[in-house]
């Protein structure tokens, strides 16, 4: 490992003091190495020594492995004196593996710092816990990044429900078939090969009944060359009517979820107890129209296609918005060009961190 100074002196940095910002990206690109799916964060972490060199580096490596700090303590003979940067505050719970703020000070650590404080319900607590023990806490370090980094797992954890991504193909004037119903293909190859990487990086896939139905759909998640990704989502089918014996869904590596309900902040309160953090949504406009009509989706992704098709097979349906002043804004983060296609990604302007903050 390089040796670089990451941070200064002991004793020589306020608390909130930028010193530990290089420190503390690295540990978000150490949490990057994560796995992305699953109940657990993507959560990196590294020891500092009293001139601000790392001395150890972990990551969490998903669930019922070391938490990141624990992977970074195993690494050092002696934690005694060092400086924990890590991107989420140390749980403060017994899961899996036990607590990471008990971990931290049995190693006497002596200052730990952290950029998001955890939302979790048993798991927050840590760096009150650290504190009575003796320890210096420092709290935001690059908060704004890493709570970007980490948005999907903290939204789902803060609203206890699946972080939901609602996608639809349509053309450039909003439609998401002819007016014989054709829908198969709206965009190019590029755009359906990404879909299917967003599909493998969800764990759970949502579609309703009307889709199911109608179109007979796989739902798998598959490479270039059609083979099946080694991540496959859930599928969750949305309705109250039973799907057909003979659909594709019943032939899923992972076989299928019938919901027998409409209610979706029920469902997806259930997914959640069952570990499902990331869904997406790729039901048609009915079922993309609930979730943005009830105000349950986190993440847009409209991919587009250069050209115009007319008529009233819309990709969104009633959303409850009367009047001009009373649309659902958002907020586009991203245009990418796949292909002749755009991929839009936008979020619920009301979901955008205000700056500074």
């Amino acid at each position: 490992m390089t040796v670089e100074s990451y941070g200064t002196a002991r004793g020589s940095a306020p608390q909130g003091s930028a010193a530990y910002e290089p420190a503390m990206r690295r540990a978000l690109e150490l949490a990057a190495n994560g796995p992305a799916t699953g109940i657990n964060p993507q959560v990196g972490c590294v020891l500092l020594d009293a001139a601000g060199v790392i001395v150890a580096e972990g990551w969490h490596r998903g669930a019922g492995t070391p938490h990141a700090e624990v992977d970074a303590l195993s690494k050092v003979r002696s934690a005694l004196g060092l400086t924990a940067v890590v991107t989420l505050e140390p749980c403060n719970h017994t899961g899996h593996t036990g607590p990471c703020s008990e971990a931290l000070i049995a190693a006497g650590i002596e200052r730990v710092v952290y950029a998001v404080q955890d939302p979790g319900v048993g798991s927050a607590g840590g760096a009150q816990r650290l504190r009575e023990a003796g320890v210096d806490v420092v709290a935001g370090v690059l908060e704004a990044e890493a709570a970007e980094f980490q948005r999907v797992w903290l939204v789902a954890t803060g609203k206890r429900r699946p972080f939901v991504t609602v996608k639809w193909a349509s053309s450039l004037d909003g439609r998401a078939a002819a007016a014989d119903g054709s829908s198969q293909w709206i965009t190019g190859t590029a755009s359906r090969q990404r879909v299917h990487e967003q599909r493998a990086a969800s764990d759970a896939i949502l579609v309703g009944t009307g889709t199911v139905l109608a179109d007979d759909p796989s739902l798998t998640a598959r490479g270039d060359a059609g083979e099946l990704m080694p991540q496959q989502p859930l599928p969750v089918v949305i309705g109250e009517r039973p799907i057909p014996g003979d659909a594709q869904l019943w032939e899923h590596p992972r076989g299928v979820l019938e919901t027998g309900s409409r209610d979706l902040e029920d469902i997806l309160g259930w997914l959640y107890e069952q570990g499902i953090r990331r869904a997406f949504v790729e039901g048609g406009p009915t079922l993309a129209s609930a979730f943005i009509a009830a105000g349950l989706v986190d993440e847009y992704l409209l991919y587009l296609a250069p050209m115009l098709l007319g008529g009233d097979r819309v990709a969104v349906a009633d959303i409850g918005v009367p009047s001009l002043g009373d649309a659902r804004q958002l907020r586009i983060t991203s245009v990418d060009y796949l292909g002749n296609d755009i991929l839009v990604t936008a979020r619920p302007l009301e979901d955008t961190p205000k700056e500074g903050h």
